[in-house]
């Protein structure tokens, strides 16, 4: 909330919430879906309930990420990867945006690259993991000296600077939440 009332509405953890509430409803249906469904259904309701710009980048994140897994294929770490990639293309061109513009992009597009190069290299899981989480935070605190170009945050111009864009920090909180968790089921 600090980071998004600093440069922004100071809404953005608000409008997350709602699309959590909503995602927690699903606890016991989600788990039981295929992984493609399992996004579209993430996607939709989190562009649904969520607002804000967030809640339609983050939708088009899943949205695009299940249309990019093919119904019969294993979700293994190149085609997650795969799908990561084709979500994060979505949501640049959903808002016509790139890294370097202090968005959540600046954690995403770094995020989906370095996971493709692991994938290509035939990194052991939990070094991609690691590396993962290291690309999003570093992202993430990219943003502090960035001049926003961008969303609301524009407006502001040299203001921006000196701040964290909340986007970039809720993608990084996301991703290395995920990263954590697939660490711990890997022990």
């Amino acid at each position: 909330t600090a980071l998004d009332q600093a440069i922004g509405d100071g809404d953005h953890v608000i409008n997350l919430q709602r699309g959590l509430d909503a995602l927690v409803k699903l606890d016991e249906a989600l788990p039981a879906l295929e992984w493609k469904p399992a996004m579209q259904k993430v996607g939709m309701i989190v562009l649904s309930t969520m607002g804000g710009a967030s809640g339609s980048l983050f939708g088009t994140l899943f949205i695009s990420m299940s249309k990019s897994i093919p119904s019969e294929e294993v979700l293994d770490q190149r085609a997650f990867s795969e799908a990561f990639f084709q979500g994060v293309e979505a949501v640049k061109k959903r808002g016509k945006a790139e890294a370097g513009e202090k968005t959540m992009l600046d954690v995403l597009i770094p995020v989906a690259d370095a996971w493709q190069q692991a994938v290509k290299a035939e990194s052991d899981f939990v070094v991609t993991l690691n590396t993962i989480g290291h690309v999003a935070e570093k992202g993430m605190e990219s943003t502090k000296d960035m001049l926003a170009t961008k969303g609301r945050a524009s407006y502001l111009g040299e203001k921006t600077l000196g701040h964290i864009d909340a986007g970039a920090r809720t993608s990084q909180l996301m991703i290395c939440t995920i990263v954590e968790q697939l660490k711990l089921m890997g022990e």
